[in-house]
């Protein structure tokens, strides 16, 4: 009999595990090998003391969990937050290790996490602590054991400091070690619009789907942040209206529809939407219970829950952050029948593509163009997206759950073949 595990317990992991066990009951699969499969292989917390601007030195805590690395190295991204804790990291690893596989990549499921108000630190301070962090768990990563990336509260400068740092701690340049970099230290073209780029590209297939028209397509997205503003200049490009935006300071809303290149101006000149007179005000809460057509969350985790969850008014979810949808509010939405949900991670796939693109480049020194890089990006989509759909006819389940029993599936396969070392 396992022991229960209590480390990572929170309502986040919790999730991760109640999403899990469901695709485990339709694959079968026996009690050994679903805790293997389930339970993340190990993680590290660390203390790290920075000096800020003002001479005092403060400590944070930071954690990162490897979830899966029987597939290959673990792949995920470093979030810095406030609310983060060691069960949220270990679920969004749980989740990387389902997205990877799914989409085909030799990649294992990992991710880190700061609990910091990043908005609060001067430069100066911010890489001191993204420093710090690195080289604490310097030997916990490598470009062939675990490959962080930009999540929540970091970014291309972030990542720089990052490479920069491991690469002073092995002796050498090492570009592969961590990808979303700047294109002039290795990053790829492309990279930053990703995440959001698959977004959209998700949201226009199923929309094409559904037989519903770019001109009849009005968008809210709840995050304005790089995946969500991205998504909103490619669904905007593609002839959508996009009529809802938010940020951690509110909501904008506007029938008529809001001017995205307006928008992300005043944001980058203002640091947040704040004050933006584009629409009228709104909380994040009353955002997602507008009329539209999609509901793009691109923010952070259970922000559709069972109490708002009856009170939505879409026809598609497009889940661009990781884990916005409770458990509880997965069950309303299959319930309702009237709302069709893109998962995580199928939608949010693009992002950890194009990064396995750039590791790719970084261990053969060949960059390729924009171009090739969304045209393999998209081609990627497409298959994941079949393959989706047919599980999804073949067990009759939800779209959330055929992904999962696809992704779960060929890790835990891996694992069974790999057996256990003496």
């Amino acid at each position: 009999m396992a022991l229960t595990n209590t480390i990572y317990n929170s309502p986040v992991f919790q999730q991760a595990c109640d999403q899990f066990d469901q695709a485990a009951d339709i694959l079968g699969m026996d009690q050994g090998l679903r805790e293997r499969t389930k339970q993340p292989r190990r993680c590290l917390i660390v203390r790290l003391p920075v000096r800020m601007d003002d001479g005092r030195i403060e400590t944070f805590e930071a954690y990162r969990v490897q979830h899966n690395i029987s597939t290959g190295p673990a792949k995920g991204g470093i979030r810095f937050h406030h609310d983060v804790t060691l069960g949220e990291v270990a679920a969004l690893a749980m989740w990387m290790s389902w997205k990877c596989s799914l989409v085909g990549l030799p990649f294992g499921g990992a991710k880190g996490g700061v609990v910091v108000n990043a908005r609060d630190m001067s430069t100066g301070e911010l890489e001191r602590l993204s420093r710090r962090y690195i080289q604490e768990i310097a030997t916990f990563i490598g470009p062939n054991l675990d490959i962080p990336a930009p999540d929540v509260g970091t970014n291309e400068q972030v990542m720089a400091w990052m490479m920069d740092t491991y690469s002073n701690h092995v002796g050498h340049y090492d570009p592969g070690v961590i990808t979303g970099k700047p294109v002039a230290l290795g990053g790829s073209l492309g990279r930053r619009e990703a995440t959001g780029e698959g977004v959209a590209w998700f949201t226009k297939a199923y929309l094409t789907d559904l037989g519903i028209k770019p001109a009849d397509t009005t968008v809210i997205i709840q995050g304005f942040g790089n995946v969500g503003s991205e998504a909103a200049l490619a669904l905007d490009a593609w002839g959508a209206k996009i009529i809802g935006i938010s940020d951690f300071t509110g909501a904008i809303h506007n029938s008529k529809g809001i001017n995205v290149r307006d928008a992300l101006a005043y944001a980058a000149a203002n640091k947040s939407l704040d004050g933006y007179k584009g629409g009228d005000a709104l909380t994040n809460e009353q955002l997602l219970e507008q009329p539209c057509t999609v509901l793009a969350p691109c923010a952070l985790e259970r922000v559709i829950t069972e109490q708002n969850a009856p009170k939505l008014k879409c026809r598609l979810i497009a889940e661009g952050a990781n884990g916005p949808t409770t458990y509880e509010a997965d069950r309303i939405i299959e319930q309702r029948g009237d709302i069709e949900l893109i998962p995580d991670v199928l939608c949010n796939s693009g992002g950890v593509i194009v990064s396995y693109f750039e590791w790719l480049q970084n261990q053969s020194a060949y960059y390729w163009s924009k171009e090739e890089v969304f045209e393999k990006l998209h081609k990627m989509l497409a298959k994941a997206k079949a393959s989706v759909d047919e599980t999804k006819k073949k067990f009759n389940c939800s779209r959330r759950t055929s992904a999962l029993v696809l992704g779960i599936a060929r890790v835990a396969e891996a694992k069974a073949k790999r057996g256990l070392f003496p």
